[in-house]
């Protein structure tokens, strides 16, 4: 059977712990909500150069023919889809 006193240790270690998270992320919600109204304006000035980068580029299907051209070769073994940490 534990000891009551060393649970209670461990659950108010935990609750400073969660308390600290909690007040991390609450600064970064404040940082974000002053940074959205940048991002807003730039947002326009974005759109024009992806639009513009949208026209200079090859069509889709021009790039997929090239692609199925470029795979002709023998099939490669399947990657695992699993996400890979740094």
């Amino acid at each position: 059977m534990k000891d009551i006193h060393e649970v209670l240790r461990q659950k108010q270690a935990r609750y400073a712990e969660l308390g600290k998270q909690i007040e991390a992320l609450q600064q970064a919600a404040e940082k974000l909500r002053e940074v959205a109204p940048l991002l807003a304006e730039s947002d326009d000035e974005d759109n024009a150069v992806l639009t513009e980068v949208d026209e200079a580029s090859p069509a889709p299907d021009t790039m997929a023919a090239k692609a199925g051209a470029a795979n002709t070769g023998t099939p490669r073994a399947a990657r695992s889809t699993a996400p890979r940490w740094p």
